[in-house]
């Protein structure tokens, strides 16, 4: 599997986006697509192609990318309100691009993930 995705491209400006947030461990920008009106994607800028590939290694990078999502969160005005985060690993989940990714949702109501 290739190292090079748009992310990687993102991460290293080489692609124009919308970066709200870069640090040493993660990179978060403004969705092309939204799906509500707030939309996210908080990316670590290593290369993990999916949740099945994380190591012990990964986890300041998992770590800064929540912690990003609620501070992103806060900034926006949706933290009170409430959002939603969700990663998706392969293709039954609908992962498109195989670098991990967080989307931070919100700024409507989401409704039930699931109906029970």
């Amino acid at each position: 599997m290739s190292k090079e995705t748009i992310f990687s491209q993102i991460i290293r400006r080489e692609i124009q986006a919308h970066i709200l947030y870069q640090d040493e461990l993660v990179t978060a920008f403004s969705d092309i697509s939204p799906q509500t009106p707030v939309h996210i994607l908080i990316v670590p800028n290593v290369f993990i192609p999916t949740l099945n590939d994380v190591k012990k290694q990964h986890e300041p990078a998992l770590g800064r990318m929540i912690t990003v999502a609620a501070k992103i969160a806060h900034e926006k005005g949706i933290s009170a309100d409430g959002y939603r985060l969700v990663m998706n690993c392969n293709d039954h989940a609908g992962q498109e691009i195989y670098h991990i990714h967080m989307h931070l949702l919100g700024g409507c109501p989401l409704g039930p993930l699931f109906k029970g």
